[in-house]
């Protein structure tokens, strides 16, 4: 198995370029029991670090599901005051999905050619740096998703795409893994497999180090990388196009996908044990 990257580093100890904002789905439990309940939050991230809990917003939310094999429930009715409390019916492994409706924002120049360097897109940066625009119109969408254990192994169905329009699909249970297992993932966009695509793999353990490994998705759209240590896992990918639409210079779609990696399926698992509240 080939991997895109050098070792993982401390994401602290290095000068790396990023994005500077990602949204994630954060279960205040990756390890709930059959017919328990938890707390989910949409937490504004900068490199792993809680900047804030967007809470849920039924007008800026397209949709909320949980997702185990076949069945699907609808969540986002039942948000109540922009809290979102799941309860888990089926054992398993469930998905949660959010999609967050598109938003469309002017970006000053500067700003804008820094996320473009950031991000490496430098088939657009180059252009964007030789024109005159003094800012740039830029419509993105966040796409998020989050994989949890409940009580048992059991697949359900979790490596099928859900359809949405940028997604990471992980083709290996993380949850049956060992130390230095290879799990592998694919990256899709419209349903088709990405080449070339850049996603940025996080995990951060228990006592808030970060850690930090920069992939490239090959032909096929695949993405490889290792359970290493115990904690929170994110993949977080960003694919942009020049927009068709006279509204927007730029399309923009994000996604991220968070799980958990633990020797012992029961600790560290919680909302707080990562660093990002004081509440299970």
């Amino acid at each position: 198995m080939k991997y895109c990257c050098s070792l993982i580093v401390c994401l602290f100890a290095i000068a790396f370029s990023c994005h500077a904002q990602d949204y994630a789905l954060v279960p205040e439990t990756f390890y709930p029991h059959k017919d328990s309940e938890a707390k989910v939050h949409v937490l504004d991230l900068n490199q792993m670090v809680k900047q804030y809990d967007m809470g849920f917003d039924a007008s800026k939310t397209e949709k909320f599901v949980l997702h185990s094999g076949k069945r699907k429930t609808d969540l986002l009715g039942a948000v109540k005051d922009s809290v979102a409390t799941v309860k888990f019916e089926n054992d398993g492994l469930n998905t949660l999905e959010v999609d967050r409706k598109p938003v469309t924002d002017d970006i000053e120049r500067d700003d804008f050619l820094k996320i473009l360097d950031d991000e490496g897109l430098n088939q657009y940066s180059e252009k964007a740096k030789n024109g005159s625009k003094d800012s740039f119109r830029e419509r993105y969408t966040w796409y998020l998703k989050s994989l949890l254990e409940v009580d048992k192994h059991n697949p359900n169905d979790f490596e099928k795409p859900l359809g949405q329009e940028y997604e990471i699909v992980l083709k290996d249970n993380p949850y049956k893994g060992n130390y230095g297992d290879d799990i592998s993932a694919v990256v899709l966009f419209k349903g088709k497999p990405l080449s070339g695509a850049t996603v940025i793999f996080y995990i951060k353990t228990a006592g808030n180090s970060v850690f930090v490994q920069k992939l490239s998705s090959d032909k096929q759209g695949m993405i490889y990388f290792k359970l290493t240590r115990e904690g929170l896992y994110m993949l977080r990918s960003l694919y942009m196009q020049p927009s068709k639409d006279k509204n927007a210079d730029f399309n923009t779609w994000m996604t991220t996908f968070t799980f958990a990696f633990t020797s012992e399926n029961d600790t560290p698992n919680t909302y707080k044990e990562f660093g990002f509240g004081n509440v299970h």
